[in-house]
């Protein structure tokens, strides 16, 4: 269920999506980010800018030539610190004055498992972090982030990064790189979290949306089908390892290039991620293990 690739807006371009809200497209495209990082103007006079994106000079440019006569930037909000989405968030609040919100640096929300991980040197992959990302206000699951004519409600949806939240707005919701029209969300352990990304997904969709507006690609509009579609493709995901895994015992990246066998060169590597993070979740479910220590590279078999 991917989206038709119709989607190639002008960046640097200030777009209206509906009243009080605009677009902006970053110029850093690839093959992790589509065409490129989409960055939300919310309001009529007192703004709130979503997702800044990355540390490119024309696209902070671009964001603050949208401010318009008799409008001011009054919030940053930083869904997520990967470096497509939150390092120009320093350069436009030295620019604007307004404060950085999130829901903390780069290690905030991660999983215990994954913290072992991690401390054990399992090292990330594929988009990148934004390490040294620090926000001024941190603001928790639940938590409403107002200003001069609207309101978000915070959700914390882990799974893509420990720190990704989601905003509520009305009945549409800010998804950034959890839930998106043109590709499934990378989950990229010890940065990514399966259960995690699962849990949110059924947390979404617990309720009634009207449309998603992601971090990268088209609104999404209709995202109950979306989330149906995201939790059925991981669901499908999880049960060709575990069939692969009944045959021989297997990496990460032998699965990949048996399951992923579409996949393009050049998105191998993420896939291989992936696979990773569906071993370390049926690891919790007590289903599969590694052959030795957990490692990147460590070859798994169903449990005993």
């Amino acid at each position: 269920m991917q989206a038709p690739d119709d989607f190639n807006p002008v960046a640097g371009v200030a777009i209206e999506l509906e009243p009080a809200l605009r677009r902006i497209l970053a110029a850093n495209p690839s093959p992790m980010t589509y065409r490129g990082t989409n960055t939300y103007l919310l309001g009529e006079t007192a703004l709130a800018v979503i997702d800044p994106g990355p540390a490119m000079p024309a696209h902070l440019a671009a964001i603050l030539a949208a401010v318009g006569p008799g409008q001011h930037i009054s919030h940053i909000i930083v869904t997520h610190s990967h470096l497509d989405h939150s390092p120009l968030a320093a350069a436009l609040r030295q620019s604007c004055g307004a404060p950085i919100y999130a829901f903390g640096d780069a290690t905030a929300g991660r999983s215990p498992i994954m913290s072992e991980l991690d401390a054990a040197g399992l090292v990330g992959g594929g988009e990148g972090i934004d390490t040294a990302f620090r926000p001024d206000i941190i603001v928790e699951d639940g938590a409403l982030i107002t200003g001069d004519g609207w309101s978000l409600e915070v959700i914390h949806t882990p799974g893509h990064l420990g720190n990704h939240i989601a905003l509520a707005w009305q009945d549409a919701c800010f998804t950034a790189d959890h839930v998106m029209g043109w590709a499934s969300s990378l989950v990229s352990p010890p940065d990514g979290d399966l259960s995690q990304f699962m849990a949110s997904c059924h947390r979404l969709r617990a309720r009634p949306w009207r449309v998603f507006h992601p971090g990268h690609g088209a609104p999404v509009t209709d995202p109950a089908a979306r989330l149906d579609w995201l939790i059925a493709h991981r669901t499908a995901r999880e049960q060709a390892v575990l069939a692969e895994l009944a045959k021989s015992p297997a990496t990460a990246r032998d699965l990949a290039e048996k399951i992923y066998t579409t996949t393009p060169a050049s998105l191998l590597a993420a896939a291989e991620r992936n696979i990773l993070a569906h071993l370390i979740d049926l690891m919790g479910k007590s289903l599969v293990e590694p052959i030795g220590k957990l490692t990147v590279d460590a070859t798994f078999r169903p449990a005993k």
